[in-house]
């Protein structure tokens, strides 16, 4: 297996506004470097208010499926994930962003899904194919707030 400091690629990704089925608006490219990507997404400015909103809806994230968050309204988490508690004192906001984009980089037998991928999946629902679960602006919210937890 080739380091991850090596791995430094430019990847495609479907950058879409609404959730399926939605039309692509462009292509956002982004690189992951030592294990991370260092910029946001497209450029977006994250909004940690809008990225616990997203974690606590549960659609189209799902992140408290399987991890939990120091958050009185998070109720029923999951524990098959890392509890996120903590999370920005364990990861830099590129590692976290590349954990959420595409966890394959870092784990290739990785159970979380890869929320900016559309390339190499499998069984995926027709209503999917070819769209991200997430798209650059949301990815970024949940980056925010998942950075406010130290």
């Amino acid at each position: 297996m080739i380091p991850m400091s090596v791995r430094m690629f430019t990847v495609l990704a479907l950058v879409a506004i609404a959730r399926p089925p939605h039309a692509a608006d462009a292509l956002a490219r982004f690189a992951v470097d030592d294990g991370a990507i260092a910029r946001p997404l497209d450029g977006a400015r994250g909004d940690p208010a809008r990225g616990r909103a997203l974690i606590l809806a549960r659609d189209p994230a799902n992140c408290l499926l399987c991890h939990a968050i120091p958050d009185p309204e998070a109720r029923f988490a999951g524990d098959l994930g890392p509890p996120l508690d903590g999370i920005a004192g364990r990861l830099t906001a590129g590692r976290i962003r590349l954990v959420i984009v595409d966890n394959t980089w870092r784990d290739p037998r990785t159970a979380m899904p890869s929320y900016y991928r559309i390339e190499g999946l499998s069984r995926v629902a027709a209503a999917w194919r070819g769209k991200p679960i997430l798209d650059a602006q949301q990815i970024e919210d949940i980056v925010a707030y998942l950075a406010t937890l130290r």
